[in-house]
């Protein structure tokens, strides 16, 4: 009986997009923009956990 192949684990990307509402939050807030520097974090954090995603799919 072949042994079967162990499943690897996958990749989170929940800190990816926690990560990105935090960092653009900090530098929005540094421009004088937290809401937009939010938003456009939570975008590149989203962005990034989907092409993570594809990649571990894949």
């Amino acid at each position: 009986m072949p042994a079967e192949k162990p499943a690897r684990p996958s990749a989170a990307g929940g800190f990816l997009i926690a990560s990105g509402v935090l960092g653009g939050a900090i530098l929005g807030f540094a421009a004088g923009q937290p809401t937009i520097g939010l938003l456009i974090g939570l975008t590149i954090g989203i962005g990034v956990s989907i092409a993570l995603w594809l990649r571990d799919r894949g």
